[in-house]
């Protein structure tokens, strides 16, 4: 972290605890840092932390993200100079799927979601459920207005080839399949410990 940098916020459980040390950094340094939101949940984080909220158009390059709601994650992180996620251990995995076996997260407009979850099932199997939201009736309903499909592939596939062919299903907006865009992973471990994991060079 360092000063004059413009930071994209992610969502997910493990970003609150990011965005609290970096409100108290940003405090202790007096740092200044920007921070652009991917979720209405990360502007929230931004604001009641006190953080200076900003957005693409007025800074469309950004220092690095901070991600853990699909599309406009994948946006601001294709758009920064560094890419850093930050996860707790359920998610370290040598091979997709190993841990997490809640699938491969797919945005979809919500007219198409049948027709989609039909042709992600014909062209490479596994199981597609459309997720539901947990405190109201109906499904989960993204910042943009878009349903969420969960694929719960049920073999290993060559997952740039699979992340280009499903873009290229009408209906599909954006899949939670971020290749070689990361440069360091973070990992909470259960003891409190943190795991790191960095890009491989080529």
């Amino acid at each position: 972290l360092q000063n004059n940098q413009v930071l994209g916020i992610g969502s997910g459980s493990t970003i609150v605890h990011a965005v609290q040390r970096l409100a108290e950094r940003v405090k202790e340094e007096n740092l200044t840092i920007v921070c652009i939101p991917t979720s209405f949940q990360a502007r929230q984080l931004i604001l009641q932390n006190g953080l200076t909220l900003s957005d693409l158009d007025r800074n469309p390059e950004v220092s690095g993200t901070r991600s853990g709601c699909l599309t406009q994650e994948k946006i601001v992180a294709g758009f920064a100079k560094c890419f850093i996620v930050i996860a707790d251990y359920r998610k370290k995995s040598d091979r997709l799927g190993e841990q997490w076996k809640k699938g491969v997260p797919i945005e979809v407009i919500p007219m198409a979601y049948v027709p989609v979850t039909k042709a992600l099932t014909k062209k490479f199997g596994g199981v597609v459920e459309l997720r539901m939201a947990v405190n109201k009736a109906g499904p989960v309903v993204t910042d943009n207005g878009n349903f969420i499909l969960d694929w719960k592939f049920d073999k290993a596939h060559d997952w740039h080839e699979v992340n280009t062919a499903i873009k290229m299903i009408p209906g599909v907006v954006e899949t939670g399949l971020f290749i070689d865009m990361a440069e360091v992973v973070y990992f909470g471990m259960e003891d409190g410990s943190v795991s790191v994991r960095e890009k491989q060079p080529c």
